[in-house]
């Protein structure tokens, strides 16, 4: 009797959450699976009519490219160097709240003072050409050649790396010292420490960091768009514009199964990578 009344204290305490979750999210999102299978203009069932027209579609194809690369040179850079400077903040603990309040410094810059910046920064005739054209090298024009992508990839890291680092300070500050100090004791240098000590202990926020970093990562598309428009370059044209691009067109049926696809794809890799830390547990 006691287990049941703390099961149903625990249903009502998660109850209002739960269909904030569903009223906002779940049924939404069914309602776009549904009309992934439907026509936009006449509602008939089309089956897996818009799944070949998105897949045959070249602006579709360059969208997922861009951001699957994008995914694929953000995250593995953005994890590994917030790793390492976290470890190198947590030796210096008489700087490291300052250093911390630092790193964090670009995440409370608001998107349109960032927009400037980027003007600032990286326009044909902007500061970085400017200095380039100090030192006679040859100026690059940033918005609208291949090196986009990589003012994408600049401007992610920029301002995610310091919320990275304060997850990975929370996990070093998890693991016992006492772990060290009979390692050290055994012989062991830093870094067999690192590998046997630090790292084992640091998967759950590896997992959780990798997780977050993924759906930041969609948040880069605010500055892109603010800078670049609808249609930026090539380059640096993502999932997010092409679904931007046909909101606007209304072309809803395209959509839904372009997000069906995409969100089944995220699903796929954030259970891929629970049970990889399960199977390292």
């Amino acid at each position: 009797m006691k287990k049941r009344k703390k099961a149903l204290k625990g249903f009502l305490f998660i109850l209002p959450s739960f269909m904030g979750v569903c009223i906002f999210w779940l049924i939404p999102y069914i309602d776009v699976i549904r009309r992934s299978f439907f026509s936009a203009v006449s509602n008939e069932f089309t089956g897996l009519k818009n799944y070949r027209t998105i897949f045959e579609n070249q602006a579709f194809r360059l969208a997922a490219g861009n951001t699957l690369k994008f995914f694929c040179v953000c995250i593995p850079i953005l994890v590994i160097l917030s790793l390492a400077i976290a470890v190198i903040l947590t030796k210096q603990k008489k700087f490291m709240q300052a250093l911390k309040s630092l790193f964090l410094l670009p995440m409370a810059i608001p998107v349109a003072s960032v927009v400037l910046l980027w003007k600032l920064l990286f326009h044909s005739q902007g500061l970085l050409n400017h200095l380039f054209s100090i030192v006679s090298l040859p100026t690059v024009d940033w918005m609208n050649t291949g090196a986009s992508f990589y003012v994408l990839v600049i401007s992610y890291l920029w301002r995610n790396l310091g919320y990275d680092i304060v997850l990975w300070v929370a996990g070093l500050s998890g693991i016992s010292q006492a772990l060290y100090d009979a390692a050290k004791v055994d012989g062991a240098g830093e870094w067999k420490c690192f590998t046997k000590i630090t790292m084992p202990n640091l998967l759950p926020s590896l997992f959780t960091i990798v997780v977050l970093s993924l759906l930041n990562g969609f948040k880069v598309f605010r500055e892109a768009y603010l800078v670049a428009g609808d249609y930026p370059h090539e380059k640096m044209y993502l999932l997010q514009h092409l679904f931007n691009n046909w909101y606007r067109d209304l072309a809803l049926d395209k959509m839904a199964a372009a997000a069906v696809f995409t969100g089944l794809i995220i699903l796929v890799l954030i259970l891929g990578l629970q049970k990889a830390w399960e199977k390292e547990e």
